[in-house]
């Protein structure tokens, strides 16, 4: 295995030419300062060879602390050991070392940084400055490198932990915005459920009414084909609605359909007994035209299932219908039909997925949803709150 290949934090770490560029003229710059600084005063001597070789060796190995930051730092110390031209990359190699490798390496590296000038000042005299001095001020700078790479590390750190902490939000807002956008198609086509159900229960009234009296007059058949033709394609338009809801790529569709609210109910009452339910209803409602939206479709849907059910399950029977209530009071719902004989329920109809979803929506809105068989009849009773 090649012993100079680049790990992965390395490779995060490539630095670009115009970073290379810099580091180089800035390392370039530095040793030729130091040379002519220390030779300005001093005659020319077999040392300057040293001096010149060593500042050039140094100067080409400064791009790899980039690279190989600990390793390239350590054969830099050495020439710094040996010549003062190799100390400002040295010191480069130290920075990068304290900047991208943990707190013992870097401490390593300054204290070998350290005993390299300590060397160094030894053996080569630094002018009027004392040895001691030379120790104390070569201390403190290799301090001041490794204070400044660990808070580039910390900085370094703390961007990313935002950098994270932005993304996540983002995903995590994404997440709830998908949620919301289900919930609601969810929520729609749960109306458009309730809005098909009783639509299809009073074609199928006028359906039945047209096979079991064949007898009757050709305007009463004309008449109930007619409704069962307008009756099919309002439920194909329905049901159309309710796909194009469910599917992904249809944007949400809010309020394409009016909302139901309690001014409607006389209306559903009408469409039953034109499906020839007798139906009874008494309202006492304060102030219904103030009725908060969740509180007026929810009754609402309630009575559509109550007749709904009264027309699959009791054809014939009569349905008692009582709303009353008000702000601050809350709406009482209450829908009743006698039960019908034994055995005169149509064949294919089934029961109870809609009192199961009626019983949720209520919940929903805060209520509670009753329905039980008493004294020969069928009795749903929904108590909704409506804030004062």
């Amino acid at each position: 295995m090649n012993s100079f290949s680049l790990g992965p934090e390395d490779c995060d770490r490539r630095p670009g030419t115009a970073a290379l560029a810099v580091l180089l003229g800035a390392s370039g710059v530095l040793v030729a300062a130091t040379i002519l600084g220390w030779w300005s005063d001093r005659p020319l001597g077999p040392l300057l060879a040293l001096d010149l070789t060593a500042g050039a060796l140094s100067w080409l190995l400064t791009p790899l602390t980039r690279w190989r930051p600990a390793a390239t730092t350590a054969v830099l110390t050495v020439l710094a050991a040996v010549s003062p031209a190799a100390t400002p990359p040295a010191t480069i190699g130290a920075l990068q070392v304290a900047r991208r490798r943990r707190s013992p390496v870097a401490i390593a590296v300054a204290v070998a940084g350290l005993a390299a000038h300590a060397v160094q000042g030894a053996w080569r005299s630094n002018g009027g400055i004392s040895y001691g001095w030379w120790l104390a001020l070569v201390t403190l700078g290799y301090g001041a490198l490794l204070a400044w790479g660990a808070w580039a590390q910390a900085r370094e750190a703390l961007i990313r932990s935002l950098h994270e902490r932005a993304r996540r939000a983002e995903a995590e807002q994404g997440r709830r915005v998908a949620e919301a956008r289900m919930l609601e198609r969810r929520k729609i086509a749960r109306e458009m459920h309730d809005v098909l159900a009783h639509r299809l229960s009073l074609l199928a009234t006028f359906a039945g009414a047209m096979e079991y009296r064949p007898d009757s007059s050709p305007e009463r058949l004309s008449r109930a084909a007619g409704v069962v033709r307008d009756g099919v394609h309002q439920a194909l338009d329905e049901l159309r609605e309710v796909i194009s809801l469910l599917r992904d790529d249809v944007p949400d569709s809010d309020g394409s359909r009016p909302q139901p609210v309690l001014a409607d109910v006389p209306r559903l009452v009408e469409e039953s007994r034109d499906a020839g339910t007798e139906v009874l209803l008494r309202e006492a409602v304060d102030e219904p035209a103030e009725a908060p939206p969740s509180v007026a479709r929810t009754a609402y849907r309630v009575i559509q299932e109550g007749l709904t059910n009264a027309r699959k399950h009791a054809a014939g029977q009569p349905v008692r219908v009582a709303v009353r209530g008000g702000p601050g009071a809350g709406l009482e719902v209450d829908v009743r039909n006698a039960l019908a004989p034994e055995g005169a329920t149509p064949p294919g109809w089934s029961g109870g997925a809609g009192l199961v979803g009626l019983t949720e929506r209520v919940h929903l809105a805060g209520g509670r949803l009753d329905h039980q068989t008493v004294g020969g009849e069928f009795r749903l009773h929904a108590s909704i709150p409506w804030p004062a």
